[in-house]
């Protein structure tokens, strides 16, 4: 069916129309555009193996895109194909059928947001951009998002996240933008990983730069860094991920409490740990990839 294109989804609109309302096809034709004898030419056409393989696919590519609520693109339905199929297709062609089918996932965007910085108990890029890890818990990334809730309330989700395999080992959301917003993630994050004694790289943020957060890393064995000044790409991977929930889920909906949005936040962390494939894990999802190495 690819061979008449973008003109298929067409002539099944109008033969379903047709049958349903009898309306004749020459009108149904003149209205959208497309010739008469190219709908009998697709109505009496014979498909063949790999134009029924495309039937096939499109409507998974449709099923999986509503099941996700248009948040994936071509390159992760491909990935939920393969592991829920066993199938194995070519990037191009889950696009194009796509562009057919008119379905396009939803495109994040910046959040403007900047944060107060600290000069105070600064320590230095030790990360250094070094976003790769060779085992669960040596690296951790950190952050702090604000979102809003009914009429402009202001909440804030700190997170953490570990750069072996993307999974966020901890979250905690306030209504403060405080220190024990940050301590209740460290805190939740250790007791979740006994005896961890990761690089942990933040921002220079106030909570950061506080001689709370400098006792209670360095009691639990946490070596410090921070992101040079101004430099968000020093921590691309928390902005990555809060880029994701916003434009994923937060982005969507209006939330008439603080429950409401915490609830929502629950969730999502959730579906991003166990059920969001990732290409750069071999389309496992963090926990997935993560229990692997623990095995």
């Amino acid at each position: 069916m690819e061979r008449v294109g973008k003109q298929v989804p067409t002539f099944e609109a109008i033969h379903a129309y047709h049958e349903e309302t009898g309306t004749p096809i020459q009108l149904l034709c003149d209205i959208l555009k497309v010739s008469r004898s190219g709908y009998y030419k697709w109505l009496n056409h014979t498909p063949g193996s790999h134009e029924e393989e495309n039937v096939w696919l499109m409507k998974q590519i449709q099923k999986i895109f509503k099941q996700y609520g248009g948040i994936y693109g071509y390159r992760r339905i491909r990935m939920v194909i393969q592991r829920k199929y066993g199938k194995r297709y070519n990037l191009k062609r889950i696009r194009r059928l796509m562009i057919l089918l008119d379905l396009k996932s939803f495109i994040r965007r910046s959040n403007r947001y900047s944060t107060k910085t600290s000069y105070v108990n600064i320590e230095d890029n030790l990360l250094n951009r070094e976003f790769t890890a060779e085992k669960p818990n040596q690296k951790w990334v950190t952050d702090i998002t604000h979102l809003k809730y009914r009429d402009g309330h202001k909440a804030y989700l700190c997170m953490i996240k570990d750069l072996y395999d993307g999974s966020i080992v901890a979250y905690k959301v306030s209504y403060y933008n405080n220190n024990d917003l940050v301590m209740e993630t460290i805190k939740a994050a250790l007791e979740a990983n006994p005896g961890a004694t990761p690089l942990l790289h933040s921002d220079r943020g106030s909570q950061y730069t506080s001689k709370e957060y400098r006792f209670v890393t360095t009691e639990a064995g946490i070596t410090r860094s921070m992101s040079c000044v101004g430099n968000c790409i020093d921590n691309a991977p928390a902005e990555s991920f809060f880029g994701h929930f916003k434009s994923e889920s937060y982005y969507f909906k209006q939330y008439k409490s603080f429950e409401a949005l915490a609830a929502d936040i629950d969730r999502y962390i959730q579906f991003y740990n166990k059920e969001r494939y990732q290409e750069n894990l071999n389309s496992l999802t963090p926990l997935e990839c993560r229990y692997q190495a623990v095995a």
